[in-house]
């Protein structure tokens, strides 16, 4: 037979079950809003880097399309990238070992 439970204490267990599966919901929602993210990125230096580097193209920043070259947007994607890994490293304490 189940023990009886203090009609407040099971609340606060109810509560704390809803926090856990809202922090569970919104951890797995920024994992996916990220690999989106990670795809798009990939997807465009997929597409500029068999270009000549000098070729134009052309990028949507605040709703003003702004003409730029190959070189410039593959240089800018890549130290986008490295600037974001340097941010997560120093965030999170991360340092490299190399042997």
């Amino acid at each position: 037979m189940a023990a009886q439970v203090d009609p407040k204490r099971q609340q606060e267990l109810q509560m704390q079950y809803s926090n856990f599966k809202t922090t569970l919901h919104q951890l797995a929602q920024k994992i996916g809003d990220i690999e989106t993210e990670a795809e798009e990125h990939k997807l465009v230096i997929e597409s500029l880097q068999p270009l000549p580097l000098d070729r134009k193209c052309f990028r949507m920043i605040n709703g003003v399309l702004v003409e730029r070259t190959v070189l410039d947007e593959l240089m800018k994607q890549y130290k986008s990238k490295q600037d974001e890994m340097d941010n997560w490293k120093k965030k999170n304490h991360i340092q490299v070992v190399q042997q």
